[in-house]
C-alpha cells in the first residue's frame, strides 16, 4: 500500500532505475526482466521521510556527520536538512563541511545558514546561487550575550528587517526564525533563580508561552511588510498556533513545524534535565493543541530538532543543564503510534508533513517529497502492527538517552532506501556511509 501525500493510500508496485522512479503500476503489472523484487506485501510505502532540523557537531563536530545520520537512516529518514551555525562567513566553511558530511552521511542531507552578521547579509547571494541554500536561521533570542555560547554575534530587529528584505528578493528563500521574547525569559529567569524554584516545571514557566507566541506575531508583520517567506520552528503551544491561524488570512506565507516531543511531553515529566529543550515542554493543554494543529494543517511539517546531548550534560541543574535532546530516529515511529494508531491522524496527513511540505518548502520537491516519476528512489517502508520498545542503543546516535526510552511504540520503518539503495533493513543500517550526497537547492 502506497502512501502518496497528494491522494492518501493506493495499492501499487513501483519501478525503479537507476536510483529513480521511473513508474508507479497496478499490482502485477510489471512485465519485462526485474533484477530485484522487494515484498512490501502487508506494508505501507512512503515517500522518504524527511527531518527539516537537525543539528550536528554540538559535541563530535566531524564523527556527527556519521553516527546522526546513521541514526535517521534507523528511523526511516532518507534525507535531513541541518543547521550550520556560524557567526564566520560561510564562504570560509561551507565547503569544508560539505566534504566532511558527503565523506561520512548515510542519507541525503542540505544545510540552512544560520545568518548573524553583516558579512552573511552581503554575501547572500551567493549562498543562494553557489551554495544553493534557500533557508536561513534568525534568532530573535539571540540579542547581546545570548548567542555567544554558539559563536554567533547577535542580532535584533533592524538586522532581521534587512535579513527578511534581502530575502525577499529570492523566489526560494524562507527565513526560520526562533520566536522567543529574551528580554522577559531573562527577567522571569532572574526572578524564578532568586525566589529559589528549581526543577523541570519551573524553568518552563520561567519561558512563558507569551514569550513565543508574541515574537511569532512581530516577525509576521515584518515578512507581510517586505513581502518575504517566514518559518517558525518547533512551535510548541496553543497561543502559538492561533496567531498563525489568524494572521494566514491576510498573509499566506507563514509556515510552521513543530516536534515530536511537544505532541507526547509537558512540564510534569519526570525526567527533570533530561527534558530540557528550548522551547521548553509546555502543559497538558498545548500538548492537545499541537494535535488539533497537526490535524487541521496549522503545521506544515514536524522536524525533530535532534542534538546529540550526552547524559553527562544534562544531569544537571536546571539551569545549568545543556538543551535539546536526540529525536530523529524516532520522529515516524511516534507520529504512527501516538497520532495514526491513538488519535487516528491519517497515514496521508503524515506523508505530508514529513516528506511532500518540508520538500516543497525547501526547494527540493522536484526530487524528493514525493513518490511520482523522475522522483529519487526514496523510500520508506512500514510495518504499522510492529511493537518494539524505544533504547537509545539501538537508534546510533552519539547521544546516550534518549526522550522515549522505555516507551514501547507501535509502528515502526522495517526498510528504507536513499535512490533506490536501501540504507536500512528491519531496523539494522545496512547501507554505507558516504552514500550521502548534498543537495545544491532547488533541486531539479
Amino acid at each position: 500500500t502506497v502512501v502518496f501525500p497528494e491522494r492518501g493510500e493506493a495499492p501499487a508496485d513501483i519501478a525503479i532505475r537507476d536510483g529513480r522512479i521511473v513508474g508507479i503500476l497496478s499490482p502485477g503489472e510489471a512485465t519485462g526482466p526485474v533484477r530485484e523484487t522487494i515484498d512490501a506485501s502487508g506494508r505501507h510505502v512512503f515517500p522518504g521521510l524527511i527531518d527539516p532540523h537537525l543539528h550536528f557537531g554540538f559535541a563530535e563536530p566531524i564523527e556527527e556527520f556519521r553516527t546522526e545520520t546513521a541514526s535517521a537512516a534507523i528511523g526511516g529518514l532518507t534525507t535531513t536538512i541541518a543547521y550550520l551555525l556560524s557567526s564566520d562567513p560561510y564562504s570560509e566553511m561551507f565547503q569544508q563541511a560539505v566534504e566532511d558530511c558527503a565523506a561520512r552521511a548515510h542519507i541525503d542531507f542540505a544545510f540552512h545558514f544560520s545568518i548573524a552578521t553583516e558579512t552573511h547579509l552581503a554575501e547572500f547571494e551567493r549562498y543562494v546561487r553557489d551554495y544553493g541554500v534557500t533557508s536561513f536561521k534568525h534568532f530573535m533570542n539571540f540579542k547581546g550575550e545570548e548567542g555567544r555560547y554558539m559563536g554567533l554575534a547577535g542580532t535584533d530587529d533592524g538586522f532581521m528587517y534587512d535579513l527578511m528584505q534581502t530575502a525577499a528578493g529570492f523566489e526560494h528563500a524562507v527565513i526560520v526564525t526562533h520566536p522567543e521574547n529574551i528580554e522577559v525569559v531573562n527577567r522571569m529567569k532572574a526572578q524564578f533563580i532568586e525566589a529559589g524554584r528549581d526543577g523541570l516545571k519551573a524553568y518552563c514557566q520561567s519561558k512563558p508561552a507569551f514569550t513565543e507566541s508574541e515574537n511569532m506575531v512581530r516577525a509576521m508583520h515584518f515578512a507581510e511588510h517586505l513581502r518575504a517567506r517566514v518559518y517558525f520552528p518547533h512551535v510548541s503551544c496553543a497561543a502559538g498556533f492561533e496567531e498563525v491561524r489568524w494572521f494566514r488570512r491576510r498573509y499566506d506565507r507563514v509556515l510552521v513545524e513543530t516536534c515530536p516531543h511537544y505532541l507526547t511531553h509537558d512540564w510534569d515529566s519526570s525526567k527533570g534535565s533530561l527534558d530540557k529543550a528550548n522551547p521548553p515542554l509546555r502543559s497538558p493543554e498545548d500538548v492537545e493543541a499541537t494535535w488539533a494543529a497537526l490535524a487541521d494543517g496549522t503545521i506544515d511539517t514536524v522536524g525533530s530538532d535532534h542534538v546529540p546531548r550526552r547524559r553527562a550534560n544534562k544531569e544537571k541543574n536546571i539551569w545549568q543543564a545543556s538543551q535539546g535532546f536526540p529525536g530523529a530516529a524516532t520522529i515516524l515511529p511516534v507520529l504512527l503510534s501516538e497520532g495514526y494508531h491513538k488519535r487516528g491522524l491519517s497515514l496521508r496527513r503524515i506523508a505530508q508533513v514529513c516528506g511532500s511540505r518540508p520538500a516543497e518548502i525547501f526547494a527540493i520537491d522536484k526530487r524528493k517529497g514525493f513518490i511520482a516519476p523522475g522522483h529519487d528512489a526514496d523510500l520508506t517502508i512500514v510495518d504499522l502492527e510492529l511493537e518494539r520498545e524505544v533504547r537509545w542503543q539501538d537508534l546510533l546516535s552519539h547521544a546516550d538517552y534518549g526522550p522515549y526510552d522505555g516507551w514501547t511504540l507501535k509502528g515502526w520503518p522495517v526498510m528504507s532506501m536513499v535512490r533506490g539503495t536501501v540504507v536500512m533493513r528491519d531496523g539494522k543500517l545496512v547501507g554505507p556511509a558516504g552514500h550521502g550526497r548534498y543537495l545544491h537547492r532547488p533541486l531539479d
